[in-house]
């Protein structure tokens, strides 16, 4: 995959093409990684140019293979160490939190894009939201605190404090707090990036 030749052919394409309807066959590894801190390498270089950045982050996909590049004729495996997207801003208009990545892809917090808890690769936890084709974005740290000072808690039967906002009708976690760390006094909530 030449990507110069790419990003000169997708020039003046809408902003995510249609990569779900694409099908071509698996070509192979590329040496691309997308760090877990957004991040991305080439062959082991940082990427310089955000034009192509923005425009390879709206090929991507989750296929059975992993994360993959899709062009209509070829298609690419990549090594994503977390998640492709990072949210960068938080805003709550008309009651619903509304989260935006940093290519730009805005989304509400729903049914269809709830906050779930899962593990980094480090084997801490932190919250990560639904993007678009079977991808996900992880908060970034200040987009996640700045959620955590407009939370509210709801308390668990096993004493757990559940950590969460409410946004589209919807409950989402952002977070626990042990009930041995409330006996102490001096627990803060799990899951922060």
């Amino acid at each position: 995959m030449n990507l110069d030749r790419l990003l000169q052919q997708c020039e003046g394409t809408p902003k995510v093409p249609p990569v779900a309807q694409w099908d071509p066959p698996l070509a192979g590894d590329m040496p691309l990684v997308i760090k877990a801190d957004g991040q991305w390498e080439h062959e082991g270089r940082a990427f310089k140019r955000p034009a192509l950045m923005q425009l390879l982050s709206s090929l991507l996909r989750q296929d059975p293979e992993g994360v993959c590049l899709v062009t209509p004729t070829e298609r690419w495996r990549i090594d994503v160490e977390d998640c492709p997207f990072v949210i960068v801003e938080a805003q709550k208009r008309d009651g619903d939190w509304y989260l935006v990545t940093q290519y730009g892809d805005e989304l509400r917090l729903d049914a269809d894009h709830p906050l779930s808890i899962t593990p980094l690769p480090d084997g801490e936890t932190a919250p990560q939201v639904p993007v678009r084709f079977g991808l996900c974005a992880r908060l970034s740290r200040n987009v996640y605190y700045q959620l955590v000072e407009a939370a509210t808690s709801r308390e668990q039967a096993d004493g757990t404090l559940e950590i969460g906002i409410e946004s589209a009708k919807q409950w989402h976690v952002l977070g626990y707090i042990d009930s041995e760390d409330l006996t102490e006094n001096h627990g803060s909530a799990s899951g922060a990036e």
